[in-house]
């Protein structure tokens, strides 16, 4: 197995890690749209992203396990990017750790990103809360009334419309 198999499997992960963040980037414009249909789409669209990731990353564990094998290294449970760069000889050493730092900084910005999603959706779910609480009536307070403490009773007519059907 040559060193090129792995940079290619590099490339190809941080091709749809990049992908990814531009539909991380295109779901905080429908958030703030209210953009429910663009949503979906984006998030079909990432589903499809995630499993193709998860093929790529198994394909390149047996890459790893490959390369190690042909090298006549130890193979660990699980093969990382930092065990292939430490069994590389120098001149190939660069150009994976090259290939890591790209892909980590894309992760990174992949991270805060969905950070960023996860606060507008969370405070979009707050202003619809919110908006319901208005239009919703409040119910009666839990204090008790003159005429309640003296042992009469108030009957208050309840309104006839139903905000909770």
């Amino acid at each position: 197995m040559s060193i090129d198999t792995l940079l290619s499997i590099f490339d190809n992960l941080e091709k749809l890690h990049k992908s990814l963040l531009r539909i991380a980037n295109d779901k905080a414009a429908c958030i703030k749209d209210g953009d429910l249909d663009g949503m979906n789409q984006l998030l079909k669209d990432e589903q499809a992203h995630l499993a193709a990731i998860v093929q790529l990353e198994q394909d390149r564990q047996q890459a790893v396990i490959a390369y190690l094998e042909g090298h006549g290294c130890p193979l660990p449970n699980s093969p990382t990017m930092t065990t292939i760069i430490e069994a590389t000889p120098e001149p190939d050493k660069k150009q994976l750790e090259e290939a890591k730092d790209r892909l980590l900084h894309v992760i990174h910005e992949l991270k805060w990103q969905n950070d960023l999603n996860q606060k507008l959706t969370y405070q979009s779910l707050q202003f619809v809360n919110l908006s319901l609480d208005m239009v919703r009536p409040r119910p009666e307070s839990a204090t008790y009334s003159k005429t309640e403490i003296s042992g009469q009773k108030e009957t208050k007519d309840l309104p006839t419309f139903d905000s909770q059907a």
